[in-house]
């Protein structure tokens, strides 16, 4: 994808050059760009000369005089310009493998690119990583990345990627090392497979590379119910402590919130999560909002008989109900907590991403309250747009419900401030 302007940020740069929605970035001093990495490269100069392809074909020559490291101030429509990298692999747990038809077309992309691992912390797993790459990242010292690990085993990794370069990851990795380039690393445990003495294993060889990685993330395999053929395990009770016990000899090793949960364990303190590196991963997601929400002043009481409903994902119970009863002490103030049961994907599937339209409404449409309160993860980015197509319109208008949508879904300071106001 051409380097194609999505927005401009007001009061920039790209606004007082009249750049405006589908114009293209051709390119800054002569220099062709392929993604975002070389744009932000070429940004870093006082003196610049863009070529810009307006909407309507014709081509502008600017030059133009900026601060050091000020930007244009354009948002582009994608983070790569040139051919996004796909995944070579056909991983045993891909859960896009187990998506039914007829969900957004987003969902069903697999890419693999380094590029999004540096700018967006998506996962790689350096499967398809050329010499020239290596290259690149050595020359333009990129990082750190995200790297879907798995296991160090080479045979297994193969197994379990089902592509006979994924047992260079260790070697890959050990290259990493070698030219200080740092990176997060993730585990996505599968019972019978990655676990036990082969997450040992896998720990252990991690632990040798020592500072270059930041963090280890293991989280459970997630298991849709489009999944027929039986040939993972779930994550029960009795893996996920082991697999917790074995995680803490190690240092920078982190278990998801789901583990927890599953091991019937309490969220560990803040401190077990480090710089919280790996939020996104679902790893101290809950400790973090809970901390949050401890630290926020609560009124007496508010003005008027209000009820509130979290609509929240079955991960999230546990801590939302821990909150709901403090806000429940506020005098006319009434909270209650009602996860959503996911008939759609299946029970094992229990985090808020992944709810849809039906079972969101089939879950509050029976509640009787003033508001819904829902994650904004559970809409596109930047839309009220769910997974499976319809959007919060259709919600309200189905539920007959006002809903709320806490945009930070690691603070609850927005839900506070919505008591307050009360």
């Amino acid at each position: 994808m051409p380097a194609i302007v999505n927005s401009v940020i007001s009061g920039s740069i790209a606004e007082e050059l009249e750049i405006q929605k589908g114009d293209e970035l051709l390119s800054i001093d002569g220099n062709n760009l392929q993604d975002m990495i070389d744009y932000n490269f070429y940004m870093k100069s006082e003196l610049i000369t863009v070529e810009i392809k307006k909407s309507d074909g014709e081509i502008e020559e600017i030059e133009l005089e900026k601060d050091y490291d000020e930007d244009l101030g354009i948002v582009f429509e994608s983070a790569v310009f040139d051919r996004i990298k796909p995944c070579l692999n056909h991983c045993v747990f891909c859960f896009v493998d187990q998506q039914p038809k007829g969900l957004r077309d987003t969902l069903y992309i697999k890419d693999d690119d380094y590029r999004l691992s540096y700018l967006q912390g998506t996962y790689i797993t350096l499967t398809n990583l050329t010499e020239k790459d290596k290259d690149r990242i050595k020359r333009m010292h990129l990082g750190p990345f995200y790297v879907s690990v798995q296991t160090t085993n080479p045979e297994l990794r193969v197994k379990m990627l089902r592509n006979p370069n994924a047992g260079k990851a260790l070697e890959n990795l050990k290259w990493f090392r070698k030219n200080k380039i740092p990176f997060h690393a993730q585990i996505v445990l599968c019972p019978g497979l990655n676990d036990g003495a082969e997450l040992e294993r896998t720990l252990s060889d991690l632990a040798e590379l020592k500072n270059t990685v930041l963090s280890t993330a293991i989280v459970p395999v997630g298991i849709t119910q489009f999944r027929a053929d039986g040939e993972l395990k779930r994550v029960d009770k009795k893996c996920a402590i082991e697999t917790v016990e074995i995680a803490s000899k190690y240092k920078r090793v982190c278990c998801s919130d789901e583990f927890f949960l599953l091991a019937d364990k309490p969220i560990p303190p803040a401190k077990y999560y480090g710089s919280f590196c790996q939020l996104d991963d679902g790893v101290g997601a809950l400790r973090m909002t809970l901390d949050d929400f401890n630290k926020r002043k609560l009124p007496k009481s508010v003005s008027k008989p209000y009820k509130m409903v979290f609509a929240c994902s079955y991960a999230a119970k546990n801590m939302l109900e821990e909150v709901a009863a403090n806000l429940n002490k506020i005098k006319n103030l009434t909270v209650q907590v009602c996860p959503v049961k996911s008939n759609y994907w299946g029970q094992d599937i229990t985090v808020a991403g992944l709810i849809t339209t039906e079972d969101l409404i089939r879950t509050v449409k029976d509640v009787e309250c003033d508001v819904v309160v829902i994650p904004s993860v559970m809409l596109r980015p930047y839309t009220e747009d769910f997974l499976d197509g319809k959007n919060l319109t259709y919600v309200k208008e189905q539920s007959k419900k006002n809903f709320y949508v806490q945009q930070n879904i690691y603070s609850l300071e927005e839900v506070v401030n919505l008591v307050w106001d009360v």
